[in-house]
């Protein structure tokens, strides 16, 4: 005989916690947008390492072609905005403005860091999309 209470299905398992390869997808992501931070150690540091970073692990992982292509139009356009910056300081009002491009790309870097950690696909304000 069948007991309509027992013919209940059982609950779902719970989900499973990432795995190493979800971890290091995230992880290639991060340092992705972090090496946006190499232009304060060596000249063009900021495009180079996350060029190299995106271009080793873009077929691997989903999320760092798609982050490391965002980290690069970032960079590049910030390189752009600096430039300009550089050329206004000429008429004075560049000093001012320079500073805030570096502010910005310091704590928008932050920023995208901590989401790709997260596994979100963050994106950039102000980014010119040079590599869709």
């Amino acid at each position: 005989m069948s007991h309509p209470e027992t013919d209940v299905p059982p609950p779902p398992p719970p989900p499973l916690p990432p795995t190493g390869s979800a971890k290091d997808e995230r992880l290639w992501a991060t340092f992705c947008h972090l090496g946006g931070l190499g232009m304060y150690v060596f000249p063009f540091g900021n495009v180079i390492i996350p060029l190299i970073i995106w271009l080793i692990k873009k077929d691997e992982y989903p999320l760092v072609n798609d982050q490391g292509k965002e980290a690069l139009n970032f960079q590049l356009s910030i390189m752009i905005y600096t430039i300009v910056s550089l050329l206004l300081m000429l008429a004075v009002v560049g000093i001012a403005l320079l500073l805030a491009v570096l502010i910005f790309d310091v704590v928008m870097i932050v920023i995208a860091s901590i989401k790709a950690n997260e596994g979100v696909a963050y994106r950039y304000p102000l980014t010119i999309r040079f590599i869709s």
